[in-house]
């Protein structure tokens, strides 16, 4: 009895502190952000511009994704738990509700319908390596519609950046270069950077609904 009693109120001060948890989350404001995303649009509102840190790859296309994840991501960065000198900067800039704002912005922006098609047929040899990695468990069939909205969209997402942001899981501990996540880490760390860059590459050449839209700061 006593142990069903513990249980129950284990449960219930669970849900309490779910339910007050969501109710302190920061609702974004798509329209507000139009006046905070200038640092943004110097990287992400040019197609195919490249970073130069910690090498030569494109930004990534954040134009539809989840912003949920876009939210994850600032905070990581804001935290240190992504070492990334210039977003730990911008980061470090932003209030919580402006990446609020920020987030739900480019998840609007450029918008389109969702990706319903199915992957195309990997390799036997990727296919190996996405079954090891259970990519499909969090990023979903078509790698564009995740179990949950703070994982990301992937599919179609640029190859050379996914490339980078696998491997920098499995340097965690580097002081300005590396990524602090207990399940991407573990799972980063299982495949040589070659498997990653098929991981990368077959990822890549999926249809999704990311996009990277030219914009001017100047409006």
């Amino acid at each position: 009895m006593n142990k069903l009693l513990t249980s129950m109120f284990s449960l219930a001060v669970a849900s309490v502190m779910a339910v007050s948890a969501q109710a302190q989350e920061v609702k974004g404001d798509a329209k507000a952000a139009e006046t905070k995303i200038a640092m943004c649009i110097g990287c992400h509102g040019i197609p195919g511009y490249q970073a130069s840190f910690p090498e030569v790859y494109r930004v990534p296309k954040i134009s539809g994704q989840n912003a949920k994840y876009i939210v994850a991501a600032l905070t990581a960065y804001k935290k240190g738990e992504r070492k990334h000198p210039t977003m730990r900067g911008i980061a470090d800039s932003l209030t919580e509700q402006d990446i609020a704002d920020v987030a739900a912005y480019y998840e609007q922006h450029g918008k389109t319908e969702a990706v319903t098609a199915a992957p195309t047929a990997p390799t036997d040899k990727v296919n190996a390596l996405l079954q090891k990695g259970g990519c499909v468990a969090c990023h979903g069939a078509n790698f564009s519609q995740p179990l949950d909205p703070s994982y990301p969209k992937i599919a179609g997402q640029y190859k050379d950046y996914l490339f980078v942001a696998l491997k920098s899981y499995k340097v965690e501990n580097q002081s300005t270069w590396g990524r602090s996540n207990g399940i991407m880490g573990g799972i980063a760390k299982q495949f040589s950077n070659a498997e990653l860059k098929a991981l990368a590459d077959y990822v890549s050449s999926q249809q999704g609904e990311l996009k990277s839209l030219a914009q001017s700061k100047f409006r």
